[in-house]
């Protein structure tokens, strides 16, 4: 399988190389050429499989000719036989066709473990062939960063470097970063905010010439293919448990970056019946705003008690309106310089196109609380607040009632300790992995919002200093 850039002045490449370039050259992110698509007899063969085969029943095809069938599905087994619920991602329900997909039974209790524990073996299995070394080097609003942290932190050929917004995350999430203190691993705290990060990161990306032609910098933000390839597999798992494929499935995912939801997206795609896809967001409402109002204009950005979704560039729209575009890399590239400049309408039938699967809805700090509240009565089920969002917006904006409705559980509450007090609710215990998380001994750099001083700080830690 190739795969080219939604910008379409990058040269095709392999699954190898697009795991190891994450951000194409021509500013784009890559994509398959053509995507795999499986029948309704295929997908209903896959219904009694264990999380980690079916896996590699849907993702075999991506990684086509980068590695052996029985070494693919050895690293798949090691990567969720790690997880602490032996389902792996269960699911939850909370009253007549309402279901909660629980994302965060991996090692650092969110979503992004399942990409993100096995975007490491990927990498170091790459490396190891090329006998290579790479530097990471990712943003993070929370979650992401703890992940890539856990899924790398014991690849020998690679050294971590995490921005976060100084003061920006929840203690929890800090410390699950920050009380790594691995040789290869380095937290910078910036002083701005996400965007902040990840703007810095993609600039990185665009001019390396700090790393002086050594090392290769890796992406593992979900510009990265890989991290959005593996979150096809749950939204299959998911359907297959609850009556698919013979059942239409709608799902509700909270999401800034639309990378989560992306991928449900191409699992629709691909061949499994879903019948709407629910946009989730905070009071950072740009991907609500282009959905429903078609109006793209970058606000300043708010801090919410859903801090993973404080986000007001979303990267991976991008994917989205490649499709939405006809695969038109001239136009996608046009596009997104009209968006860096400011407040820009799109195509009104291609929006129209992309209504016919999507909703959205944003939700403010008040309304998440209540919804937290509601459904710990309702059931007695603790709700974080990312997913509490996710089930409002359901709630909301739900087409079907008579098909499952689910929303993506992607983190433990146990991360969110002041959502969860300003709705009411007793804080939990933390995991038994975790339960001296908060005295464990913290590493971490505090830096100024400047790309310079960043690169300096990376280059003196990987080359020394001088």
């Amino acid at each position: 399988m190739k795969y080219i850039s939604t910008r379409g002045q990058a040269p095709a490449l392999d699954f190898e190389d697009v795991l190891l370039t994450g951000l194409a050259p021509d500013g784009g992110l890559y994509v398959p050429e053509k995507l795999p698509s499986f029948s309704l007899t295929e997908i209903r063969s896959w219904r009694d499989l264990p999380y980690d085969e079916l896996a590699y029943r849907v993702l075999k095809p991506f990684v086509a000719g980068f590695i052996e069938d029985d070494e693919f599905r050895t690293m798949l087994h090691d990567t969720y036989a790690a997880f602490g619920h032996k389902a792996v991602a269960p699911v939850r329900q909370l009253d007549h066709n309402e279901y909660v997909l629980e994302l965060f039974h991996g090692p650092t209790l969110a979503f992004k473990d399942f990409a993100l524990q096995l975007l490491g073996r990927l990498l170091d299995h790459a490396l190891e062939k090329r006998g290579e070394k790479a530097v990471i080097m990712g943003a993070t609003s929370g979650d992401t960063g703890s992940a890539a942290i856990e899924g790398c932190r014991r690849c020998a050929n690679i050294d971590i470097f995490i921005l976060h917004p100084h003061q920006r995350v929840s203690e929890v999430q800090r410390r699950q970063m920050t009380t790594v203190l691995s040789d290869n691993i380095h937290n910078i705290a910036v002083e701005g905010n996400f965007d902040d990060c990840q703007r810095m990161v993609k600039e990185s990306f665009r001019d390396q010439s700090f790393l002086r032609g050594e090392r290769r910098l890796v992406a593992v933000n979900s510009i990265n293919w890989a991290r959005i390839m593996a979150q096809i597999v749950y939204y299959f798992y998911c359907a297959l448990n609850l009556g698919g494929p013979e059942r239409r499935m709608a799902f509700s995912v909270p999401t800034g970056n639309f990378g989560d939801i992306f991928a449900g997206y191409l699992a629709l795609k691909m061949g499994l019946p879903i019948s709407q896809l629910i946009v989730a967001t905070n009071r950072n409402d740009v991907l609500h705003r282009i959905l429903s109002q078609n109006q793209y204009e970058a606000r300043p950005l708010s801090h919410t008690l859903s801090p993973s979704m404080d986000i007001v560039v979303s990267s991976n729209f991008e994917r989205l309106l490649f499709d939405l575009y006809d695969r038109d890399g001239e136009s996608i590239a046009q596009l997104m310089d009209n968006m860096n400049q400011g407040a820009v309408t799109l195509d009104e039938a291609r929006m129209a196109e992309a209504r016919k699967v999507f909703d959205s809805c944003s939700v403010d700090d008040e309304t998440t609380c209540n919804t937290i509240r509601t459904v710990f009565e309702e059931s007695g089920y603790l709700l974080d607040p990312h997913t509490a969002i996710g089930v409002h917006a359901a709630r909301q904006v739900r087409r079907h009632p008579d098909q499952p409705m689910i929303t993506l559980g992607t983190a433990h509450p146990v991360k969110f300790a002041e959502a969860v007090e300003k709705a009411g609710m007793t804080y939990p215990q933390l995991p038994h992995h975790l339960q001296d998380l908060m005295t464990r001994e913290e590493r971490c750099t505090v830096l100024p919002d400047d790309r310079i001083k960043v690169q300096s700080f990376m280059a003196d830690q990987i080359f020394g200093p001088g």
